[in-house]
Order: structure tokens, then sequence, then C-alpha cells
């Protein structure tokens, strides 16, 4: 393989238990209840377009009410605040890139501003030079094969060379659908019991649970 493509949130960053945790309290306010299993396959892994579009379609269906005004502006501040204040990377996460030989990228659904600040909040931001992508580079967000078509391109390596790391079900299947091999990564603190086997189901051609595995499953990839 000659690329190995890193969704950020739950995989680079542990950012995901984060968002969970302040999502499902901001989603209690205006009216709804979602267990944690039903929250992270519904939001995980989409862009925050598709993220806010969704739950407004779950308020008007429940309340019938949509967003209230700057609902998300207000959501986005409050989040990034704790993010600045507890975000930091996924145990092992810095060695296991700093040891890779392959091409490297980014390729997330959050948006280009909060993807640069996480990656240096985390002292991540070095080893991935200019290729890092944002879900707002493309027209259709994961689980649509778009962002990952586009961060092949811009490596200038074919799909069928790269490997791609995702913790969601929206990723995997966007990676696949591009042509890519996947590794389905459950080592971020929102990973549940059993969250492996909807990677797997998803696509994923093998699931890992800590970043130490990571060079040797490559290589047993290869």
């Amino acid at each position: 393989m000659d690329a190995v493509i890193f969704d950020c949130d739950g995989v680079l960053v542990d950012s995901e238990i984060l968002a969970l945790r302040f999502g499902m309290h901001a989603a209690k306010a205006l009216g709804l209840s979602y267990d944690e299993d039903e929250y992270i396959h519904r939001f995980m892994g989409t862009t925050m377009k598709a993220y806010f579009n969704r739950l407004e379609a779950d308020r008007i269906a429940a309340v019938g009410k949509p967003l209230p005004d700057g609902f998300a502006d207000t959501l986005l501040t409050d989040s990034k605040k704790e993010m600045d204040a507890e975000l930091v990377a996924i145990a092992g996460t810095h060695a296991a890139v700093a040891s890779l030989d392959q091409s490297l990228a980014v390729a997330s659904s959050s948006g280009l501003d909060r993807l640069h600040f996480k990656l240096k909040k985390t002292g991540l931001l070095q080893f991935f030079g200019t290729h890092i992508y944002s879900g707002e580079d493309v027209e259709n967000g994961k689980p649509a094969p778009d962002l990952y078509l586009h961060t092949a391109e811009r490596l200038n390596i074919k799909t069928t060379s790269c490997v791609a790391i995702e913790d969601s079900v929206h990723g995997v299947k966007s990676a696949k659908t591009a042509g890519m091999t996947v590794i389905g990564f459950t080592g971020g603190g929102h990973c549940r019991p059993g969250h492996g086997k909807y990677l797997s189901d998803a696509g994923a051609d093998v699931v890992i649970g800590h970043m130490d595995d990571l060079k040797e499953t490559l290589v047993l990839l290869s």
C-alpha cells in the first residue's frame, strides 16, 4: 500500500466522546432523546451540514418545530471551547503515525478550520503537510466516496493502493465505495462493545482496537 489516509475524529483525536456527550445534552434541550448507540450511528462520521439537517428533521418529527435560530452557531462555538479544554490525541497515535513510510493524509467530515484546530491542538498537524482534506472540499460528504476520491487524487495515488482508517460506519462505506482497503478502528473513547462488528458489517477489511497495532496490520494487508 502506498498511502494511509486517516479519518480524524475518533481515529487521530479522541473528540467523538466529547461530541457525543455534548451533542446528546444539546439534543435533550431540544426535546429529543437518543440512546448512545442510536446517536453514534445516526450522526457520527457525517458533515456538520448533514448533522444539523438530520437533527432538525428529528425535531420537526418529534415536536413540530425546526432548530432555534442561532442554535448551530452556538453549538459549534461551545463545543470548540470544550475541545480546547479537553481534547487529546488517541493513545499511541503520535508513535504510530511517525513510524509509517507511506504517504499520509487526513480525510475528515469536519470543517477545515476545526480540523486544523484539532490536529494542531494535539500535535498531529506536522505529520500531514498539505494533505489535510475536509468534507467542505467535496459536494457529497461521507458515506459518499467523494472525499476519499478527492484525497487519492490529490496524493496522485490510485485508490486501490490506499488504506483508510475509519471509526464510523459512514466512513467505512465511503472509503470502500472509493475502492480502498479499510481498517476499522475501535480505540476511541466513544466506541462501545460490539462497535467493531458494525464496522466489519459495513465493509471494513480488518478491525483494530489500538494504534500500536496499526503498522503490523498494514504489513499484513500489503
